[in-house]
């Protein structure tokens, strides 16, 4: 671990300085050689630096939704060139390209983070050997010496022997206690933050070898931290326990604002925005229209979550437009109801119910044979009204012995007769 630090020792003085920028501020409000003033310099930085790595988080979160979308392609290459390794390394890289997607930017925080991560353990090392190093001098490394945290001197490790923990002014249980309390809370909070992305941040439509990587990562992640974690000093454990309460908060914040589509976040952020839209009768802020607009421009492409949230808006009589915003729709009838409150529906279309051949013929007859009523047009000339029409005349009546036709024959049914299909001679 001093190698790995030693190599960025390049930034050592810059994290130094702000180190001792901070102590500066809170030295005067707890006293300089407090636990307080030395371990919120540490929060602090930890909060500076997460600051500045927002949109690093931001393409971060980006290029995770961007691989998830390419796991299905991905497999597809993998499976068709199995035997030919280059061929399936030069397909995965035009794949990248034609999407504009890049494997590393998932990475991109904790490698922008890892050299002042280093530069911190470098420093507090140097504080526990009683050397000087970058902007800290002789009277703050006396004070940081002092400061204890909870009882744990501040570059106290788990692994120390107990004459250097008294050196430090405190005894070998209480650091070992503090460090063990901070490792065990470290590794939780990796955990839940892990666990939270994979249950409820992953698209549940789409199996792919990616989540099974995630998964794994829930349970390895933990363990790399208590691992290493006897090995931090107590200073480098407020920084990076104090990094995964960030890194959970802020991916909390993602979650319930811009959930991934077809997750179970997106299921519950679409329910709230729901009742929201219904409620107003219009979309409030530019997330809110940003997301409505995305759902729109899908079309036939969106997936259950989508389609439901806006058959639910065109229930209440709202159509999402193209541009994110909401308007009343034209084709909703509203009602009111008896307590004066507005019930909104939408018509429904219904398909006439087909007939078969005997009932169309069955009420073409009795539609014949009905007498008109007063309601019926009558043929008969009104009167004031000249009769331009001539007169239809009778037809004679056929011959009873003519044609057997006009007859029913015996033991055959009167009415209209089904025609016979013609027999095959």
């Amino acid at each position: 671990m001093d190698t790995i630090a030693s190599l960025f020792s390049f930034i050592t003085w810059p994290v130094s300085w702000v180190i001792v920028q901070f102590h500066t501020v809170y030295g005067a409000i707890f006293g300089p050689d407090t636990g307080w003033a030395w371990g919120l310099s540490i929060v602090s930085l930890v909060i500076l630096i997460r600051i500045c790595l927002i949109p690093l988080f931001v393409k971060q979160i980006k290029a995770t939704r961007g691989m998830q979308t390419l796991q299905p392609e991905m497999k597809k290459i993998q499976e068709r060139y199995k035997n030919d390794k280059q061929r399936q390394s030069e397909e995965m890289m035009k794949l990248y390209k034609e999407t504009g997607t890049n494997p590393l930017s998932s990475c991109l925080p904790i490698l922008a983070q890892s050299p002042f991560f280093f530069a911190l353990y470098h420093v507090l090392n140097a504080i526990a050997s009683g050397d000087t190093i970058g902007k800290i001098n002789n009277d703050l490394l006396a004070s940081a010496q002092k400061a204890h945290i909870f009882g744990a001197p501040l570059a106290a490790k788990f692994t120390d022997s107990a004459s250097k923990v008294e050196s430090l002014g405190a005894s070998l249980t209480d650091v070992r206690v503090i460090t063990a309390i901070m490792i065990v809370l470290m590794s939780a909070s990796q955990f839940f933050t892990q666990r939270q992305l994979m249950t409820k941040n992953v698209d549940t439509t789409v199996k792919t070898p990616f989540m099974q990587q995630q998964k794994m990562l829930m349970y390895v992640f933990p363990v790399m931290f208590a691992v290493f974690g006897i090995n931090f000093p107590v200073g480098v454990l407020v920084y990076w326990l104090t990094t995964n309460v960030w890194t959970m908060g802020q991916q909390m914040y993602v979650i319930r604002n811009n959930p991934t589509p077809g997750s179970k976040a997106q299921a519950a952020y679409l329910e709230r925005l729901h009742k929201s839209v219904t409620q107003h009768g219009k979309t409030r802020g530019r997330g809110e229209r940003a997301i409505v607009k995305a759902i729109v421009a899908k079309g036939r492409d969106r997936n259950e979550f989508e389609r439901k949230f806006i058959n639910g808006l065109n229930k209440a009589g709202l159509a999402a437009q193209a541009d994110g915003t909401v308007e009343k729709s034209d084709a909703a009838v509203t009602a009111q109801s008896e307590d004066g409150a507005t019930v909104t529906a939408t018509p429904k279309r219904q398909q006439p119910k087909r007939q078969s051949k005997s009932q169309r013929q069955a009420a073409k007859v009795a539609g014949e044979s009905e007498p008109k009523t007063s309601l019926t047009k009558s043929d008969e000339p009104q009167d004031g009204e000249q009769d331009t029409k001539p007169a239809a005349a009778k037809k004679p009546a056929q011959k009873s012995g003519g044609g057997g036709r006009s007859k029913a024959q015996s033991g055959q049914r009167k009415g209209p007769q089904r025609p016979k299909s013609p027999s095959k001679k």
